[in-house]
C-alpha cells in the first residue's frame, strides 16, 4: 500500500470511530463490547420506522396490496440454509447455532473448561438452524414447489446476520433488511431487479440522500469466488445504490441493492413456473440501519433539524 493510500485509510479509519462515538455520545447506538454489534436507542428506532414508511408508501404506489406480507426470525433451518448454497461463497460471513446436548458428566467437563480459562464451545452441538444471512433466504423453502400464473411478489423484514466485524458503525455484524422478492419467469425476475433501481433511487430521493447506482457483486470467498464476483458484475446482475458517508475519503456505501438471482433458487429449491419452467427470482433490498446513518451524516445528528419535507415523509407531523 502506498504511503497515500496508507494514509487515506488511517483518515477514514479516524473518521468512522468518531461517528461511532458520536452515535454512541447521543445514545442513538449503545455498545456491547464487540465492533459492529450495538444496540439501538429509541430515537434511532424511530429513524427506522420512519423509512420504514416511506419504503412501504413506495411499495403500495407500485403494487397495491399485491404482495405477500412476511416476516421471518432471525434463525431458520440449517437444511434451507444448506440450499441456498451460502456457505460455499460466503463461509466468513456464516453464524451457526450450537447447543448443549449432553450429560450432567458432559456439563461437568463444559464448566470445567471455562473454569480453567479454555475454549468450552467445543461442548455444544449443532442445533440445526443458522442465523439468517439475507432476509429473504427463508421465504424459498416456503414456497410451493409449482407457482400460480402471476408468479409470487413477497415483502419481506427482518435481521440479518454477516461477521464482519468493523468499527464502521455502517457495517454491522446484526442489521435489517426490507425486501420485495419476485419469483417467476425470467422476464418478471429481471424487470423486477431493473424497476427497482429507479424506485430505490426515489425513496433515497425523497429522504434527501445524494445517491447514485453503481455496478456490484457480491463479497463471494476465495479464489472461484473472484470469478463468480467478475461473472456478476459482467452480466450486471447486482447494482448498488451508494451514498458517501465519508466524503472523497471512500467510494459510497451501499444502502440499497436490487440483486436478480436467475434460476439459483427456482433449481435449488425445486421451484417451477406455472408453465414448467425453472423459477427464476430477483429482490430489491433495503439497508435500514444504513439508510439511518446515511441520514444523520446527511442531515445532523438531531433529527429535530432535519429538512422539513424530511421529517414530513417519515411521518413526524410534530413541530
Amino acid at each position: 500500500m502506498s504511503s497515500t493510500a496508507s494514509a487515506r485509510s488511517e483518515l477514514l479509519a479516524h473518521e468512522q470511530e468518531t461517528f461511532r462515538q458520536q452515535l454512541f455520545d447521543a445514545g442513538l447506538l449503545v455498545p456491547m463490547g464487540i465492533d459492529g454489534l450495538y444496540g439501538r436507542g429509541a430515537e434511532f428506532e424511530r429513524i427506522i420506522d420512519g423509512i420504514d414508511a416511506v419504503v412501504s408508501r413506495k411499495g403500495t404506489a407500485v403494487y397495491g396490496a399485491s404482495p405477500t406480507r412476511l416476516r421471518f426470525p432471525p434463525v431458520y433451518a440449517r437444511s434451507a440454509f444448506e440450499r441456498t448454497d451460502y456457505i460455499a461463497s460466503f463461509p466468513n460471513l456464516t453464524g451457526a447455532i450450537s447447543t448443549f446436548t449432553g450429560d450432567n458428566s458432559g456439563h461437568r467437563a463444559l464448566l470445567a473448561d471455562r473454569d480453567a480459562g479454555l475454549p468450552w464451545d467445543g461442548h455444544l452441538s449443532p442445533a440445526g438452524t443458522v442465523l439468517v444471512s439475507a432476509a429473504c433466504h427463508p421465504c424459498y423453502a416456503t414456497l410451493p414447489p409449482v407457482l400460480p400464473e402471476s408468479g409470487v411478489l413477497l415483502d419481506i423484514y427482518g435481521y440479518c446476520f454477516r461477521h464482519e466485524p468493523s468499527i464502521d458503525p455502517a457495517r454491522m455484524q446484526a442489521f435489517r433488511m426490507r425486501e420485495y422478492v419476485r419469483v417467476g419467469t425470467p422476464e418478471e425476475a429481471t424487470e423486477h431487479r431493473d424497476s427497482w433501481v429507479g424506485y430505490g433511487m426515489e425513496v433515497l430521493d425523497e429522504l434527501g440522500l445524494d445517491a447514485a447506482d453503481a455496478p456490484a457483486n457480491d463479497p463471494f470467498f476465495g479464489r472461484a469466488g473472484r470469478i463468480l464476483a467478475a461473472n456478476q458484475r459482467e452480466e450486471s446482475l447486482k447494482t448498488e445504490l451508494v451514498v458517501r458517508l465519508y466524503g472523497d475519503l471512500d467510494d459510497g456505501t451501499a444502502v440499497v441493492s436490487a440483486n436478480c438471482h436467475r434460476d439459483h433458487f427456482g433449481e435449488a429449491f425445486g421451484i417451477s413456473t406455472s408453465t414448467g419452467e425453472v423459477a427464476h427470482s430477483a429482490c430489491a433490498g433495503f439497508g435500514m440501519e444504513r439508510i439511518a446513518l446515511a441520514l444523520i451524516r446527511t442531515h445532523g445528528i438531531d433529527s429535530t433539524s432535519w429538512p422539513a419535507e424530511v421529517r414530513s415523509s417519515m411521518g413526524w407531523t410534530e413541530p
